[in-house]
């Protein structure tokens, strides 16, 4: 299956099992029976198709915020270094399909028209420093909620 669009293209392998056709302007996905497989293929495709044609028609984007005093993140170039605390900056070289900016030190946007390597590269640069729950210091999506928890006491 291939999805052309003014953002770009995209490729798909589909089952062989299930069918796809262009019907009044739609794409119908029909699958052979309603066993329990095909059914559960017959989803799957119909959101990745789905989502291949938001792709090319609009793009996705996830945006992530850094916490913490002293994290921040910048651009030089293709590459993304973040400074997170470690003794040495992280430098990210994202895929050629992907975006990222840095629209400043603590937010950074990941866009593409591909929904499944957009969330596949915002989660590794999350994974380099993920929210801790103490101090809630990290990287997070935006608008996540990190359940905060208590420190220790002091004894007596």
């Amino acid at each position: 299956m291939t999805v052309k669009g003014p953002k770009g293209e995209l490729k798909r392998e589909i089952h062989p099992q299930i069918q796809t056709e262009v019907e009044n302007g739609e794409i119908v996905v029909k699958r052979p029976s309603d066993n329990k497989m095909y059914r559960a293929l017959h989803g799957l495709y119909r959101s990745l198709i789905a989502n291949m044609v938001e792709g090319v028609a609009k793009g996705f984007e996830k945006k992530l915020e850094i916490r913490g005093v002293g994290y921040r993140a910048e651009m030089r170039g293709n590459r993304l270094t973040l400074h997170l605390g470690y003794s040495h900056p992280i430098v990210f070289v994202p895929p050629e399909e992907i975006k990222v900016e840095c629209e400043n030190p603590t937010s950074i946007k990941v866009s593409g028209i591909d929904k499944e390597l957009v969330g596949q590269v915002a989660a590794k640069i999350r994974s380099f420093r993920k929210p801790e729950p103490y101090k809630g210091k990290g990287i997070r999506y935006e608008g996540e909620y990190v359940r905060e928890k208590a420190g220790k006491t002091a004894g007596k």
